[in-house]
């Protein structure tokens, strides 16, 4: 616990804030309409464990190593440029967040891959760059193939072994909700799984798909607004409020001790 203590230590409570505060203002998805809100309750967005690892290198002076891994939506299908993906805008966030660290955000995103084509790269993608946090996207391409008769619990299950054998924290990444992932029907099925998973394996997961599921629902925002025209991708303006939320849930969960759930949700809009 001494490690998460310095850990604590070591971040700028004002930076944390502004983080949080961010979380409410705008960011625009077409400069010719007004910008929507990037916001998410906090149980969307809080992590269900501490990023123990993640803490633990904060504490010393050594970089940190996080691994995005995933199919197009992590390799960036859908932004405007390699630095508009989810994980580019991540390394941003956490920069900003943890100004004083060296902190390198790795995509290893392939188009059209199932959780059983990353598994065969995880030792060479993932396990080599020895990452402080692994950051898996998965579930969608399954969705859209109705491929949902494979054991996808047993995929996840494999993966996390050799995550943990290295010592790695790791977050779950649930499918998008966008037009043509909604019209399957086993859409929430498979989110429902990797979210089953996570629990019975007590790993992290944010949860993409209700977050974007609000946006519609709740913000009533528009699919073009934060899909992009293909129907089945995000956009410049989602990846960025994605990055946001994450950035801010991995924050929370490395330094859980001096941020309580209950002072986040004074915090987050």
């Amino acid at each position: 616990m001494q490690a998460i203590d310095l850990a604590c230590r070591a971040m700028k409570p004002i930076a944390i804030a502004a983080l949080i505060a961010s979380l409410g203002m705008p960011f625009s998805a077409h400069p010719e309409t007004a910008p929507p809100k990037c916001d998410a309750p906090l149980h969307l967005l809080r992590l269900a464990n501490p990023l123990t690892r993640f803490a633990q290198t904060l504490a010393t002076p050594g970089p940190i190593t996080v691994i995005a891994i995933g199919s197009s939506s992590t390799a960036g299908a859908g932004a405007s440029s390699s630095a508009k993906n989810y994980p580019s805008q991540l390394a941003v966030e956490l920069k900003r967040l943890f100004p004083t660290h060296s902190i390198t955000v790795l995509n290893r995103g392939i188009n059209g891959e199932e959780a059983d084509d990353m598994l065969k790269r995880f030792d060479k993608d993932v396990l080599a760059a020895k990452p402080d946090l692994v950051l898996w996207q998965l579930g969608t391409n399954s969705v859209i193939r109705d491929q949902m008769f494979t054991d996808h619990s047993a995929a996840i299950r494999d993966g996390l072994k050799k995550i943990r054998a290295i010592g790695a924290d790791v977050v779950l990444i649930d499918p998008q909700f966008a037009p043509k992932v909604i019209v399957k029907a086993e859409a929430e099925h498979m989110v429902e799984l990797i979210a089953t998973t996570a629990k019975a394996e007590n790993v992290d997961l944010f949860h993409r798909f209700d977050v974007m599921k609000l946006w519609r629902d709740a913000d009533h925002m528009d699919f073009e607004s934060f899909v992009s025209p293909d129907g089945l991708h995000m956009n410049d303006w989602s990846y960025a409020c994605m990055a946001k939320g994450l950035g801010l849930a991995i924050a929370e969960a490395a330094q859980r001790r001096v941020m309580s759930a209950k002072t986040m949700a004074h915090l987050v809009p």
